[in-house]
């Protein structure tokens, strides 16, 4: 029994047989992921959540799962065997507040995940600030091409197989390794859940803001995840971030770095742009290993590749199996995802909201279209995106880009009044910096405003980690 009487001999897998789950905050992409894959198994899955915007409600009603708006404890009745909670939810939650009454089981998302997908199987883990999807993508891709029949569980939907999950008769699984908190009853990282045959880490940085202090918290959380590694597991790192410099000085583990470095164990060599594709040659310490070519745009990606091309090489995957399916990975949804091209006009959709992610998503698709002007669409709506901290990054994050429209915050009220960037003060920033920058209230005064300036050749990339009032399809309308 916890402090705040949670009797957590509950969190627990029931005894005897599981016929329906219910899952609380199913909208979160992992979640949604989850109980998708536990319906294909045959399980009965309901579930509830305040906020459903696509991809992810619709990849939910496309499975069948119907989810219920809003939390009520009603959503409990008919009674589940078991209760997936989400970290969405904390505790007072309504649907929270009957579980207990009920005494119902419950599990966090992690522990599911174990429980139910890799449970008997080598977990790849694939974790980072940036990049985690990519790349765990990727390499479930490069399994799957390699006729390994792998399961995954990613955070975002893979072109190729047109999901965010899969379960495989193959011994391998590949997990996108959150650091967010698991669930309202236990605060660490969920990656801390998934104890790695095979390891990637990406980067580290600030992020996060509602959860970690600053950057020294963050960096604790992984740490504690490098400390679960053994001797005979493999961890693959970015060889650029000093953060991740400074947590594998001494590692428990197996370390291979990838790179631009000439000390990198896996380098980065000449690359060529011929849009729509890019060929790059690979060095495996200071050797060529292999050259390819993908449809994956800009620079970042093709360190994600690298990072995947290592920990397939430990696996024991061919050059041409991964040659294969680097050529033919189709990517993730809402990552660097043409919406339409009407009027000669490209729309774009990327989840970047991070100052890092939005300059290199800038600075990739920037020379692939060449004879238009790049046009940056964003709205700041994570708890870290619309909070001071990041004001001056964000002022540098734009130089790629010809003209920025920045949407003022749709829900600062979430962020303390002290505490919130200032948009005001960013577009004059950006306009000190020679870029056309400008403010807007609301999606409806970007749309009203816009097309009429755009013209063929113009590439409109839009970013949020949210739906932005399904701005996309209404500029293509417009256009």
């Amino acid at each position: 029994m916890t402090a705040d009487g949670i009797d957590l001999t509950r969190n627990r897998v029931p005894e005897g047989i599981i016929r329906h789950i219910h899952f609380t905050g199913v909208c979160g992409t992992a979640m949604g992921s989850l109980a998708c894959l536990l319906k294909e198994r045959g399980y009965r899955i309901t579930g509830s959540d305040a906020n459903a915007y696509p991809p992810m409600s619709t990849f939910l009603a496309e499975k069948g799962i119907v989810v219920t708006e809003g939390f009520r404890g009603s959503n409990l009745d008919p009674r589940p065997d078991l209760v997936v909670v989400g970290n969405v939810v904390s505790l007072g939650n309504p649907e929270v507040t009957r579980m207990l009454e009920l005494g119902l089981p419950f599990l966090s998302m992690p522990q599911a995940i174990n429980r139910f997908a890799a449970e008997g199987k080598k977990r790849l883990v694939v974790t980072g600030t940036h990049g985690k999807t990519t790349t765990a993508s990727l390499l479930a891709w490069m399994l799957y091409a390699a006729g390994w029949n792998p399961s995954f569980l990613i955070g975002g939907i893979l072109k190729n197989f047109n999901s965010s999950h899969r379960s495989g008769d193959g011994d391998a699984i590949v997990i996108e390794g959150d650091e967010y908190d698991t669930a309202f009853f236990d605060k660490g990282p969920k990656f801390l859940h998934y104890p790695p045959h095979i390891a990637i880490l990406t980067s580290i940085e600030f992020d996060h803001a509602d959860i970690f202090r600053d950057l020294d918290h963050v960096k604790h959380a992984f740490a504690d995840f490098i400390r679960t590694l053994h001797p005979d597991n493999l961890l693959v790192i970015h060889d650029a971030d000093p953060n991740i410099a400074d947590l594998t000085r001494n590692p428990p583990c197996r370390l291979e770095r990838y790179g631009k470095k000439e000390t990198s164990d896996w380098k980065l060599g000449p690359t060529t742009i011929d849009p729509p594709r890019t060929c790059f040659e690979v060095l495996r310490r200071g050797r060529l290993f292999g050259r390819f070519d993908t449809p994956m745009i800009g620079e970042h990606n093709l360190k994600n590749a690298l990072a995947c091309i290592a920990a397939a090489h430990e696996l024991g995957l061919s050059v041409e199996e991964m040659a294969e399916a680097l050529s033919t990975f189709r990517g993730i949804k809402r990552r660097q995802e043409i919406r339409g091209v009407r009027n000669g006009i490209t729309v774009m959709d990327d989840f970047a909201h991070h100052p890092t992610a939005v300059r290199e998503t800038l600075r990739a698709v920037r020379p692939f279209y060449p004879n238009g002007r790049l046009v940056a669409v964003f709205e700041p709506r994570t708890n870290s995106s619309m909070r001071k901290i990041f004001q001056a990054a964000y002022a540098q994050a734009f130089d790629a880009a010809d003209r920025v429209c920045i949407r003022v915050p749709s829900a600062f009220h979430k962020v303390p009044e002290c505490d919130r960037i200032c948009p005001e003060t960013l577009v004059s920033d950006l306009c000190r910096r020679g870029i056309d920058a400008r403010l807007y209230p609301d999606t409806e005064t970007i749309l009203d405003d816009l097309p009429s300036s755009l013209r063929a050749g113009d590439l409109v990339l839009i970013m949020s980690n949210g739906g932005f009032d399904n701005i996309h399809e209404r500029l293509l309308r417009r256009i």
